[in-house]
């Protein structure tokens, strides 16, 4: 096979060529080897990489031996080419590698011209060209450049890595050529549009990042051109593009809006620059329309693992009706203070006092001494106090959840064997009761949508389900008992006037602060939000839930 390889080099290296060009080089250079393998007097022998010569190549040794070499590489003499080289047995392999993976027709090489002492390798001549290259779908050029060294008996030789077959190409990466590597992280992941790129909201950048390595993406168009591929394959980067397909999709569960919505609320001047987090639920579904939050301590809204205060009273009262058999009329004495297994509890500043509470009036309030007495007396038996745990598990679907995509998030935390004074401080979301907000969004989301749907961000995500769906009657009351804290109660300063909307407002003390906490749902949406330092539920919390539930 005979391809030209366009030289172009005026004054004394076209004297180079007098003999009949590369081609012709090429025998003569073999005929001359054993005597003297660069044509000068007193080189002799062969290549010796062990005893390399500090002195760098003329500019026109250099240049006779890139001539060589890449004469012999474009006729696809890759073991002559490979002798060229400083290490042969690397080289002749990869320089076949580099043809059968750009697919080659016909490749040449033009405008080789020395360069000077190489700026990487010691003791070398950098010589540069142009390469021209018929690959798989196009014509592909770019500009190479080689290092000659020479050992200390005059013999010059190419320095072979893989940058020589590509500029920056490491050892372990090949190119491949025709349709492109579906590269890791290739694929846009987007909000339920199927258009929004979740990448450009500051608080699922990690989220989108993390579900584009796990999840499977759908559609789009294969590319062509030519790529950097790694030892298995995988596409690490695009070096041409002869043709453009579309980029695949992974669809998730957000809404765009309101997730738009979320990012300005966690960022609400109310809120003085505290941590936040919140997480907003289609209630109907299970699905993942919003998560935001701020602060250095990573993602809140999902791993904001906390005491969630009197949030946690949702899931006591579900107790209370399903295990006890109470009604929201059932009498609930609302004390300032109360002791309970050798420990005091008392009420947050402004609730009053009501011996004649029944549960409706000590919640919408938020009574603790009301749901410590009745929660303690009729949820622990003979020390056991497991029956917080088990109604948040079997009715509220508590447990570990996977959202999809590989998404970590933290599990709540209701210990069954609570002891001592934790047996009633559960009953107020404190002691060793832990939560997120996204657990406490699916409990509000449980409420309003009369059972359990596990959240998801992916969707046709498996579903967990609940042992136990809540009944008709303790969604009925619970409803009707958060319409009241919405209306009239403590979550009244910022959701009263809202439609449809029920509410649960928390605050949870945490060492020398407290934590302000707000659940809440509408006809579409459940939230929850948890601000880290507030200083109640309503006056923190309470101004990132409003504008999701308001979308605004």
């Amino acid at each position: 096979m005979n391809r030209p390889v366009k030289l172009g080099l005026a004054g004394a290296c076209t004297a180079l060529l007098v003999v009949g060009g590369i081609g012709t080089y090429n025998v003569v250079h073999g005929l001359t080897a054993g005597a003297s393998q660069d044509g000068r007097p007193g080189a002799s022998g062969s290549f010796d990489p062990s005893t390399l010569s500090s002195t760098p190549p003329s500019n026109a040794e250099a240049v006779k031996l890139t001539r060589a070499f890449l004469g012999n590489w474009s006729e696809q003499h890759f073991e002559g080419a490979a002798s060229d080289t400083d290490t042969p047995d690397t080289a002749a392999p990869a320089l076949q590698g580099y043809k059968a993976g750009l697919h080659l027709k016909d490749w040449t090489f033009d405008h080789v011209l020395p360069a000077g002492p190489s700026p990487v390798t010691p003791g070398a001549t950098k010589v540069t060209f142009d390469v021209r290259a018929e690959v798989a779908g196009g014509t592909w050029r770019y500009s190479s450049a080689v290092a000659v060294v020479r050992s200390t008996n005059g013999v010059p030789a190419v320095h072979w890595n893989n940058s020589v077959l590509y500029p920056g190409l490491s050892e372990g990466q090949s190119l491949t050529a025709g349709k492109l590597p579906v590269g890791a992280g290739s694929a846009k992941v987007v909000a339920s549009d199927g258009r929004t790129d979740l990448s450009t909201f500051s608080s699922l950048q990690d989220v989108a990042a993390t579900i584009r390595q796990n999840a499977r993406p759908t559609g789009g168009g294969v590319s062509t051109g030519v790529a950097v591929v790694d030892g298995g394959g995988a596409g690490i980067k695009t070096l041409k593009v002869f043709s453009k397909g579309r980029t695949p999709v992974i669809e998730t569960t957000i809404d765009a809006h309101l997730q738009a919505v979320a990012e300005r609320a966690v960022e609400d001047p109310h809120l003085q620059e505290k941590p936040a987090g919140t997480v907003a639920l289609d209630w109907s579904n299970g699905h993942i329309l919003a998560l935001a939050h701020t602060g250095t301590d990573g993602d809140i809204a999902i791993n904001g693992i906390k005491s969630p205060g009197s949030t946690m009273k949702i899931i006591t009262l579900a107790a209370l009706f399903d295990q006890a058999g109470l009604t929201p009329n059932s009498t609930a004495p609302c004390t300032d203070s109360l002791t309970a297994n050798s420990q005091l509890f008392h009420n947050d500043p402004g609730v009053k006092s009501n011996t004649a509470s029944t549960l409706a009036q000590a919640f919408t309030v938020s009574c603790n001494t009301s749901f410590i007495k009745d929660g303690f007396h009729y949820l622990v038996h003979d020390a056991d106090a497991s029956a917080l745990h088990d109604e948040a598990v079997n009715v509220f679907g508590m447990g570990s959840w996977s959202i999809g995509g590989g998404v970590a998030t933290t599990d709540p935390s209701i210990p069954a064997d609570v002891q001592g004074g934790d047996q009633a401080a559960q009953f107020i979301g404190q002691g060793k009761v832990t939560a997120t907000p996204l657990f406490m969004a699916s409990v509000a989301a449980t409420v309003r949508g009369v059972g359990f749907k596990q959240p998801i961000i992916l969707p046709g995500r498996h579903q967990q389900t609940a042992p136990r769906p809540i009944s008709a009657r303790t969604a009925g009351y619970l409803q009707s008992m958060m319409r009241s804290v919405a209306t009239s109660g403590t979550a009244a300063p910022r959701l009263g006037g809202l439609p449809g909307v029920g509410a649960k407002t928390g605050t949870a003390e945490e060492g020398d602060h407290t934590n302000g906490w707000l659940t809440a749902y509408n006809s579409r949406t459940a939230v929850a939000a948890l601000v880290e330092g507030g200083s109640s539920g309503v006056d923190s919390a309470g101004y990132v839930v409003r504008q999701l539930l308001t979308g605004t």
